[in-house]
């Protein structure tokens, strides 16, 4: 029998525990019923980051960005349909660094767009430049352990 794996919501932060063989169900929160794989990117700000970073078993891709950048902007929604693509295998978020800028220094992020793929806590790959989505898919699966 596998160990139930650790899922940060992306609505409320509560820490689940859902067994892998249940990730494909669309498992919910116990706490506040959101899905923990939306399929769609969610919003983090720093401290959100770090519960997510802390606490969650499923690899994370986190794109920074910036509203005033363009190549950001445009990428917005080919990372939107890698996520689909991906979930629940991987999960998605966005920061913007404008906002957080704290988390821009902590990560030395010296250009935007830029995503970095942490797993278990652990950034595990970075890659600047915008992308599209199948660019991200092949780049997300030669990091990720099968």
């Amino acid at each position: 029998m596998t160990d139930p794996l650790h899922i940060v919501c992306p609505a409320c932060q509560a820490k689940n525990r859902v067994p892998a063989t249940r990730l494909d169900a669309r498992p919910t929160c116990g706490a506040c019923k959101a899905a923990l794989f939306p399929g769609v990117p969610f919003e983090l700000d720093e401290a959100k980051l770090a519960k997510h970073l802390e606490g969650d078993d499923v690899p994370l891709l986190v794109d920074f960005w910036a509203p005033w950048c363009a190549p950001c902007r445009s990428m917005a929604p080919m990372f939107a349909q890698a996520a689909a693509q991906m979930s629940p295998n991987v999960r998605f978020a966005k920061l913007d660094t404008e906002q957080h800028q704290n988390v821009g220094a902590r990560f030395q992020i010296r250009g935007i767009p830029l995503i970095i793929l942490f797993d278990k806590g652990r950034e595990v790959a970075r890659q600047a430049g915008a992308m599209d989505a199948g660019q991200i898919v092949n780049w997300v699966s030669q990091h990720v352990k099968s």
